[in-house]
């Protein structure tokens, strides 16, 4: 027998239309789910300066010490111009042989691009005259000797006022007075006591220093290098597709079309 004889069909029009409809939109939920994502993917993203944590808080800490010379500013340049286009939220703490907090934790990156313009080299508009970098704010009267454990303690104590997942990064060519790396590995201590991840971007330094921050901070704390502008990718780049989401929406839908395929249909006549 093909068909079962029921007396009262009517009764179920109603049920069935409501099963077709939530197949129907089972079917285009998953369409648009995939649809979304690789909507998304074609967006542009930033190319993160050093890896930082998902939904963490980072805090800049900025060696403007007298170590720092012209051969450098445009690697400090390259890397803040990266951090403000990143659309994250930041901190910055600059340091010479003392530190202070320039902004505070979840201030837009955006609002680090006034900095740049004191690391980039203006363009040459006479000839004859070199062009030279601008007089910064920290020259005359605030930069002097390096204590690089004054910012990085600095930094530590505004993590620990309340700022939610903090993540740390050091931009400094790590030329440090030898007296105060004592202090800096004390300091350093403290944070995997605290367990507050430390990121370095090094700024063209001698072998011996970066061999010096790779012991004191372990293998857990990469050390970038910063680069020239002319020496490094594009910040905007498009994400990769998600084509392991577009394989599972695609499988959902699979699965539910040879689910219906499979299953009897259910017919019925007048009795």
């Amino acid at each position: 027998m093909s068909a079962i004889p029921l007396s009262e069909t009517g009764r179920l029009r109603r049920p069935i239309r409501r099963t077709l409809a939530v197949e129907i939109a089972v079917v285009a939920v998953s369409v648009a789910i995939v649809l979304a994502f690789a909507l998304s993917a074609r967006r542009p993203t930033v190319n993160a300066v050093v890896p930082l944590p998902h939904a963490s808080t980072a805090i800049v800490v900025l060696d403007v010490s007298a170590s720092i010379s012209s051969d450098t500013f445009s690697r400090i340049g390259n890397t803040l111009a990266q951090l403000a286009a990143s659309r994250g939220r930041y901190g910055l703490i600059v340091f010479s042989d003392q530190a202070y907090e320039a902004l505070p934790p979840g201030t837009p990156a955006a609002d680090l691009r006034p900095y740049v313009r004191y690391f980039i080299l203006p363009r040459q508009v006479r000839p004859g005259f070199q062009p030279t970098y601008p007089n910064n704010p920290w020259a005359t009267t605030f930069t002097a000797g390096t204590n690089i454990s004054a910012g990085m303690a600095l930094a530590r104590s505004v993590a620990l006022g309340g700022v939610k997942r903090p993540v740390v990064i050091l931009i400094s060519d790590l030329d440090d007075d030898p007296g105060d790396v004592p202090r800096l590995a004390s300091v350093l201590e403290q944070y995997r006591r605290n367990a507050i991840p430390v990121r370095v971007v090094a700024l063209n330094p001698t072998p011996a220093d970066q061999e010096l921050f790779a012991r004191l901070l372990g293998p857990n704390a990469p050390i970038a290098q910063g680069s020239l502008p002319n020496g490094t990718p594009a910040v905007h780049t498009t994400a990769p597709f998600p084509w392991l989401l577009v394989a599972l929406g695609l499988a959902l839908a699979a699965l539910l079309a040879a689910f219906e395929a499979w299953a009897p249909a259910l017919s019925w006549r007048q009795a």
